[in-house]
């Protein structure tokens, strides 16, 4: 485990999901901006192409989760990649959600950061990124994703010989 043996007394700060801080790790889709432009009969702004769906093979598809509610300080205690492909997650209501991701080193989770999405922002994790578990902290926990639907096994997982407490 490369960087990630710290006490319990130690406590990893979260921030604000910008679309900028979470750039190495994944994309943030949200309405950002002005829209890429209007469609039907200019009733509607389209904000197009926030999330960059990516699968080795197989197809994507879209799922529902339904999680239980997470609270802060929050115990890390593994985290899961995809090596085959993206996972978006797209709230259905206005919950907050705590996201830890971690580069890959040597195969294993590297050091941690921990963001906080505002109510009703998505986000999209890519490629073999390491993230901690779905942890909704607010609103029902539910929750649209459009990953890696195959055949081949799509998870990866790590768990640390003490976990991680997030503020």
């Amino acid at each position: 485990m490369v960087g990630l043996e710290r006490p319990l007394s130690q406590m990893l700060g979260s921030e604000p999901l910008t679309a900028d801080a979470f750039a190495p790790f994944g994309d943030v889709i949200e309405e950002r901006g002005e829209p890429s432009w209007l469609i039907n009969d200019g009733r509607c702004g389209r904000f197009h192409d926030r999330a960059r769906v990516d699968v080795a093979d197989g197809r994507t598809g879209i799922s529902l989760f339904a999680s239980a509610l997470a609270s802060l300080p929050y115990r890390l205690v593994m985290m899961e990649r995809h090596p085959l492909g993206s996972q978006a997650f797209l709230p259905i209501g206005d919950a907050r959600t705590l996201i830890a991701v971690a580069p890959d080193t040597g195969g294993e989770p590297g050091p941690p950061r921990a963001f906080i999405a505002a109510p009703g922002v998505g986000f999209n994790i890519h490629r073999n990124v390491w993230h901690g578990v779905l942890a909704p902290l607010s609103g029902g926990g539910r929750y649209f994703v459009v990953d890696y639907v195959g055949e081949r096994a799509n998870l990866e997982t790590h768990s640390f010989a003490e976990p991680l407490l997030i503020g």
